[in-house]
């Protein structure tokens, strides 16, 4: 084989081994910091690391080249959907209505403020949104290549800002009273954030980029959540008043990024009926880690 075409696959090895190196490093340089705080800044972030790792574990596909049907994808996408939809409900919106009435608020006023956290979480998902979109994400590309690449870098920012509610939904729920329901959310995040790696390094692969930069791509997507997780609880912390909102706040973002993005992308290609028998079954999974297991 020519050396010209040896080259390129040490040179993505070695840039691969540097980067898991400064990973490694990064990692180690968080789990020391952290150790000054409490235990559950502790578990916000091994609940956020899980996640990411759950993250990079669906990108494994890509990089072995093997091949999902698309209606195996569009399920994966709608289990997780549901799974997140009961997450949201039994981890993030009751446990604010509790919290708020632990802190004396009456049963209306809970709710309110329960709905208006959600309605906050939903405005930060908006705001982000659309300050990616209005970015000029590709200059100079060929016309006839620019709509499918733009949709896939779209879909790959929006999957990325969308970790950060789920990351900080993490850190708030460690931060809360009920350990037992953080580890559910976590698990529930985390089955989730399987098909959300394979859908960023499919959505890059499938528009003409190589095996190693999609799934880089799509680990990396992952690597905000254990960042927002340890954020989000180190500020809940220091302000207790602001635990339900925290938590209605990261169900509001949630909420819209699974009517949005999630159930939309699964009922794309033709399979909403077993899209959404997916959703039904993650729904009734979750809802059994929070209620029956929690």
């Amino acid at each position: 084989m020519p050396l010209a075409r040896v080259f390129p696959v040490w040179r993505y090895a070695l840039g691969a081994a540097i980067c898991l190196g400064g990973a490694l490093a990064l990692l180690h340089e968080i789990v020391s910091g952290v150790q000054a705080f409490d235990a559950s800044v502790h578990g916000a972030l091994m609940g956020g690391a899980t996640a990411a790792l759950a993250t990079a574990l669906g990108t494994l596909p890509v990089l072995l080249s093997q091949n999902f049907s698309q209606r195996t994808y569009d399920g994966f996408l709608g289990f997780g959907a549901g799974v997140m939809l009961a997450a949201t409900a039994f981890s993030l919106v009751i446990p604010a209505i509790a919290a708020a009435k632990g802190q004396g608020a009456g049963a209306f006023e809970a709710s309110a403020i329960a709905g208006g956290g959600i309605l906050l979480g939903m405005g930060l998902v908006l705001l982000l949104d659309s300050l990616v979109r209005e970015q000029t994400i590709l200059e100079g590309v060929d016309t006839a290549r620019s709509d499918s690449l733009k949709r896939a870098w779209l879909f790959v920012a929006a999957v990325a800002i969308h970790n950060l509610p789920e990351g900080l939904a993490i850190g708030v729920a460690y931060a809360g009273a009920d350990v037992a329901k953080a580890h559910s959310l976590a698990t529930g995040i985390s089955i989730q954030d399987v098909p959300e790696g394979l859908v960023v390094a499919l959505a890059l692969r499938t528009v003409g980029y190589g095996r190693l930069f999609s799934c880089a791509l799509g680990i990396a997507s992952g690597l905000i959540e254990p960042v927002a997780a340890v954020g989000g609880a180190v500020l809940i912390e220091y302000a207790q008043w602001m635990l339900p909102w925290g938590l209605a706040l990261a169900a509001g973002a949630m909420l819209f990024v699974i009517c949005h993005d999630v159930i939309p992308e699964a009922h794309r290609h033709g399979h909403a009926k077993s899209a959404s028998c997916s959703v039904v079954a993650g729904f009734i999974l979750m809802m059994v880690l929070d209620t029956a297991l929690a």
